[in-house]
């Protein structure tokens, strides 16, 4: 990997940017905390160490890097069925998942396979996130109503939630619908409204002075990060697969939010250094007793448009988090409601129904990976990696099929016969092309020669071009012999294939 990139010194759009979005990455730490099953607590620590030692080697400037809904989603999947959450067990476990996961990633990095996140199709990606969303939506919907559900799954849960109107209590509604407002209105007065800093200030503030008596997020012990290295090893074949799912996954968000951004500032961009950097964080995540962390769209695009000139502004944003550890006892009157209509506002534009819709009237093969993806993401909740999984065979499975299609009209023109095969020549395929030659000539006695066109042809492997020699050779070397003329060697043949059919 290349070396490091001189950093400037800080400027004040990086002081700017930095705290801009420490303010907005505390409310936010609390929520996707919740969502990974961990105490409040432990999201604060996860926006602390992480995000300073990111910025040392992150190669976007404006990437910012803390806990974020679809990791924290991840993350639960992978520890809920080994502990019960929020206990010390589970704390334990989510630690050593950061370890994992980061581990992957520098790894990756350093080996210069940054590019192995683009493995994952779009389609795929697609199905998962939506998912996702839904399921991550759907847990936040009993805090935003503050209904007590069974506990019987995510979307039981939260149609539990919607079909008890009587539970619902209005001063949580009320709080939800601030949230919102402040979040999406608030875009509207000016595209660097604190949103959320006004919501949850007036939220702790309301629900202090007024003796709310909501969900509130309770107990913040307000303590600096306590570094550990004691993690249970035993443990870690039970997390390797989901680790490197996340660490693959994970990377996926990231990933596209720097290339959006170095692309529209005409910057380059280093996917195996970004990977370091994210590989990195998760380490600083695992010590600090947190859980796995990715980069965060709606903080990154915070973070560029408060004027972040450099890595500094995340640097910033991590010391910030670091310096207001000792005050966060000053959140725990905060409504749960709000936390929740937080998550919703960030994670809605995840929900990319429309995309599959458009792949249904473009693609039904791709169409299918991706709601095959979505659903099973749905049904594998909480283990949500398997959803991934699926997709992933998914994918592989219709590229496959792609690959075993090839369609060879023919015709014949007195005593020719022309053959025009459509699709990907290769070994598992050339038998069809092979077949339809020596049925016609046998039917046909009368033709003496074969016109074979290649132009259809996607790609020609070694094997089909030596098959296809072997057939030349062949019946232009019976007693009715038939002369063999292929045309358009070039437009879809591999070089190596061409050149052995045109020796």
């Amino acid at each position: 990997m290349k070396g490091l990139t001189t950093v400037p010194k800080p400027s004040s759009g990086d002081l700017v940017a930095g705290i801009s979005v420490a303010l907005v990455a505390l409310p936010q730490s609390l929520a996707y905390a919740e969502i990974a099953g961990m105490p409040p607590q432990y999201g604060l620590f996860a926006s602390a160490l992480p995000p300073i030692l990111a910025a040392v080697f992150v190669s976007s400037r404006y990437l910012q890097t803390g806990p974020v809904a679809l990791t924290a989603l991840l993350a639960f999947g992978a520890l809920e069925p080994l502990a019960t959450p929020e206990s010390g067990q589970y704390i334990e476990l989510a630690a050593l998942l950061a370890l994992l996961v980061g581990g992957f990633r520098v790894a990756l990095g350093l080996l210069r396979m940054g590019g192995v996140a683009y493995l994952l199709s779009e389609p795929v990606l697609t199905g998962f996130t939506t998912g996702a969303a839904i399921l991550i939506l759907s847990s936040q919907l009993p805090k935003i109503f503050d209904v007590a559900t069974d506990g019987d799954g995510v979307l039981v849960d939260a149609w539990q939630a919607i079909t008890s109107p009587d539970e619902w209590q209005a001063g949580a509604i009320g709080f939800s619908l601030l949230t919102l407002v402040c979040m999406f209105g608030g875009r509207r007065l000016h595209k660097l409204f604190p949103g959320v800093l006004v919501a949850v200030i007036v939220g702790v503030v309301v629900s202090g002075v007024a003796d709310y008596s909501g969900t509130v997020v309770g107990e913040l012990d307000g303590g600096f990060v306590s570094l550990t290295f004691d993690f249970p090893w035993d443990q870690v074949g039970d997390l390797v697969l989901p680790a490197l799912v996340i660490a693959l996954v994970g990377f996926a968000e990231p990933s596209s939010i720097a290339r959006t951004f170095a692309a529209e500032e005409r910057e380059p961009w280093d996917a195996n250094r970004e990977m370091v950097s994210q590989g990195v964080a998760n380490l600083a995540s695992a010590v600090s007793g947190a859980f796995p962390v990715g980069g965060s769209f709606s903080r990154s695009s915070l973070n560029r448009l408060a004027g972040a000139n450099s890595a500094w502004a995340g640097a910033i944003t991590g010391a910030f988090v670091m310096l207001a550890l000792p005050l966060t006892p000053l959140l725990e009157n905060l409504p749960g409601a709000i936390l929740g209509a937080i998550v919703l506002g960030a994670v809605i534009k995840l929900v990319a129904l429309g995309e599959l819709v458009r792949l249904v009237q473009r693609n039904l093969l791709q169409a299918a990976v991706g709601v095959g993806t979505l659903v099973a993401t749905l049904v594998s909740a909480p283990r949500v990696e398997r959803g991934v999984l699926v997709g992933v065979a998914l994918a592989l499975g219709s590229h496959l099929y792609r690959e075993l299609r090839v369609t060879t009209p023919s015709s014949r023109t007195g005593d020719v016969l022309t053959v025009a095969p459509e699709g990907v020549l290769w070994f598992a395929t050339i038998p069809n092309i092979e077949r339809l030659i020596r049925s016609e000539i046998a039917e046909h006695p009368d033709i003496v020669s074969v016109v074979l066109d290649l132009g259809g042809v996607g790609r020609l492997d070694y094997s089909a071009a030596a098959a296809l020699r072997r057939l030349v050779e062949e019946i232009g070397t019976t007693d009715n012999a038939v002369s063999v003329q292929i045309i358009n060697v070039r437009q879809g043949a591999a070089r190596g294939a061409a050149l052995h059919l045109e020796d």
